[in-house]
């Protein structure tokens, strides 16, 4: 299996997803449901194919994590959908994830089958999948932020009761792949922590959501300054995934900048 098949398994997956979040809005759970998890289920054909092929997992590159966003979106989103029922979430988790094919369609990454030393870990490919999982629902439950900020007449506590669960699902997958990636830099690096650029961006994005969490249980109920704070929380997210890699400060000397 190569990156020349891909559109093969995307292009079919997404349509599968789409017709799922349209039976969403007609109340027609079971086909949406079908129709998300048939999505699922080819998007994954290709990631373990493209593994196979690799001899390694597909999580190096922009590119191969983009494949994971893609794919862990609608898990995310039928998720949500069948606990909640949320019929909104499966239209989101369709158009993130036919975001990020459609970069990676467009805008195909070159892959390299010989990982470094420090990548050559069984702590790599459960770090990566724990963290995209993390970042797939913390996507979502920002984008419910703003909408609940445009909302006319303010968020109700149906909303706020989602995000919250949102928000602390993803947290504690978040938490649990900072965990293994400690161990994982333990035996790579020799230290568990070392404030490298990444560790440090990812410290604070992991304060934020706190911060999150901290605000909604002392605050008033309905106050907008805990959806301020997860906006911005996610931007922290996005500079510790991939925006940090074009600081200066990690040029050079961040272990995390594996390309550079």
């Amino acid at each position: 299996m190569t990156w020349d098949c891909f559109i093969w398994f995307a292009i079919p997956a997404l349509v599968f997803e789409a017709a799922g979040a349209a039976f969403a809005w007609k109340e027609r759970r079971k086909p949406a449901s079908g129709m998300t998890l048939a999505g699922i289920c080819l998007y994954f054909a290709f990631v373990l194919g493209l593994w196979a092929s690799l001899d390694r997992p597909p999580l190096r590159t922009m590119g191969e994590t983009r494949l994971w966003y893609a794919f862990f979106m609608p898990v995310v989103g039928i998720l949500v959908y069948s606990r909640w029922k949320y019929k909104w979430i499966l239209s989101f988790s369709t158009l993130m994830s036919t975001v990020f094919t459609m970069i990676n369609l467009f805008r195909p990454e070159i892959h390299s089958q010989t990982l470094m030393p420090a990548l050559q870990s069984p702590w790599f490919a459960p770090h990566v999948i724990v963290y995209m999982f993390a970042y797939a629902l913390l996507g979502a439950a920002t984008l419910l932020a703003v909408w609940m900020l445009l909302k006319k007449g303010g968020p109700g506590a149906e909303e706020y009761s989602i995000l919250d669960n949102l928000v602390g699902v993803g947290l504690c997958f978040m938490t649990l792949g900072m965990l293994i990636g400690a161990v994982w830099a333990n035996e790579a690096w020799g230290d568990c922590w070392t404030w490298d650029p990444k560790e440090t961006w990812a410290a604070v994005t992991w304060m934020g959501y706190l911060c999150y969490i901290h605000l909604r249980h002392t605050a008033a109920k309905d106050s907008k300054a805990a959806l301020w704070v997860l906006i911005l929380s996610f931007i922290c997210l996005q500079m510790c995934w991939w925006g940090v890699n074009y600081l200066p400060s990690a040029k050079g000397r961040s272990a995390h900048t594996y390309n550079s």
